[in-house]
């Protein structure tokens, strides 16, 4: 996951100001050397790494902290501060257009994905209430248009083109097409190069006179590291953008473009992309980004993604099994369905707090798929009443899950352990039981 070294050097660096009592100066300069390391480290921008460092050591060498009885606390609460500064203090939103269809260009290298961000950030705005209307404009590229295609199909969201025709001619028949049509969101998928060049920017700077599109972002990869930062700012030179999309930083990526990219080109993340799936799309909240690189979690995403991915009917019907004492096989198999919507669970566990002193090695992610082939070579009545499961049924779900028997009794403990839970806490209260967050239709009780 993205931020992962950070995290890990910022953590011990925290955990040594833990074992000491007051702070003087040394011990601060100490401190900030070591963050100023780990941000070079994680890639981020030299000029950046040393501001940043330079305005930590002036806030935390002051009364409140060298005389604290706390003063990692007190140093931890300056850095969330400061990344939340270094990021953007608020939450950058999309510029709406007063009246008509608010136009979306997008721009950037090719091979950053953009085709596929075009289709994400549509489905994002559809599931807003919005209807997004995706233009392709990018008619150099081979199978551009077919890709485009493909995810709008997936996305669920309709597609004009008018193959290789003048970009600027498709768009202004696109823009027509929405008012005739009623789409309020219009989404151009312009043309990339391997590299900046002069064609590709007369090209969207020629868009741009003649659509006067309400917002221009720019997609990057995030894995260019400090080359991102460049392009996004190269781009901004030429053409004046808005904002930013950040795409892999689900991956392995240090993410110091993350760090370093408002601060330099004065532009915000406005969307991160986190993974492959079309709804792998999160708007980019500085204060929450600061509090996963911290190790403080984030758990507003992580209810947000809930509430998007999961079904409200199904979680009260799930609350009302839980205080019934009546969850079955089915309901596990159900919810663990609806849990693999959310994304991985690496992605989920690095939402909460603490998440990122777990290692993605300890993660099994098979673990769901070995428990979901167990209970589909059940019977529904042994779904339904597990009791029932002997050594005989015990073989044949074994060999219809191509596990072993042992994999079997694992299950049936595990879920016994559950159904022992959900009895005691049905003992707390007669009006049924006090739900702790992570059970009930918050799914994370499994």
């Amino acid at each position: 996951m993205a931020f992962e070294g950070l995290s890990e050097k910022l953590g011990a660096v925290f955990k040594r100001l833990r074992s000491r009592g007051k702070l003087n100066e040394k011990d601060i300069k100490e401190v900030m050397r070591e963050v100023r390391l780990a941000l070079l480290e994680a890639d981020v921008n030299y000029k950046v790494a040393k501001e940043f460092t330079a305005t930590l050591s002036e806030k935390c060498i002051g009364e409140k902290v060298l005389e604290s009885l706390t003063p990692a606390q007190q140093v931890i609460k300056i850095v969330h501060e400061e990344l939340i500064a270094l990021m953007g203090e608020a939450t950058a939103k999309i510029n709406y257009a007063s009246k008509g269809p608010t136009v979306v260009m997008m721009c950037g290298l090719q091979g950053s994905g953009k085709t596929t961000h075009s289709a994400k950030l549509a489905l994002y705005y559809k599931n807003l209430g919005k209807r997004p209307l995706l233009v392709a404009c990018d008619v150099y590229r081979p199978a551009a248009i077919d890709q485009l295609k493909v995810v709008g199909e997936k996305a669920g969201v309709a597609v004009f083109e008018m193959g290789t025709e003048k970009p600027v001619k498709i768009a202004k028949a696109a823009l027509k097409h929405a008012k005739d049509y009623g789409n309020d969101l219009v989404i151009l998928d312009t043309a990339g190069r391997l590299h900046i060049d002069e064609t590709l920017m007369d090209e969207l700077k020629g868009l741009k006179k003649e659509i006067e599109p309400n917002e221009i972002l720019f997609v990057v990869d995030s894995m260019m590291g400090q080359d991102a930062v460049n392009v996004s700012k190269a781009f901004d030179e030429a053409l004046g953008i808005d904002g930013v999309i950040l795409t892999k930083l689900d991956g392995d990526t240090r993410g110091g473009a993350a760090l370093s990219i408002r601060s330099v080109t004065g532009k915000p993340i406005k969307f991160i992309g986190v993974g492959e799936k079309l709804g792998d799309l999160e708007p980019f909240h500085p204060d929450r980004m600061a509090s996963r690189i911290l190790g403080m979690g984030d758990v507003l995403t992580l209810i947000e993604k809930a509430q998007t991915d999961f079904d409200e009917k199904k979680a009260i019907e799930m609350e009302q099994k839980l205080r019934q004492n009546s969850f079955d096989l089915n309901d596990l198999l159900d919810q663990m369905q609806q849990i693999k919507k959310m994304g991985s669970l690496s992605q989920i566990i690095g939402m909460l707090p603490g998440g990122n002193k777990i290692r993605e090695e300890d993660i099994d992610e098979k673990q769901l798929v070995y428990t979901e082939a167990l209970i589909q070579s059940m019977t529904p009545r042994e779904r339904e009443k597990p009791s029932i499961i002997n050594p005989s049924r015990k073989r044949r779900i074994a060999a219809g899950s191509g596990l072993k028997v042992e994999d079997v009794n694992r299950l049936l403990k595990q879920y016994e352990q559950m159904q022992k839970m959900f009895k005691q806490m049905n003992k707390k209260g007669k009006r049924g039981p006090s739900l702790p967050m992570g059970m009930g239709r918050n799914p994370f009780g499994f």
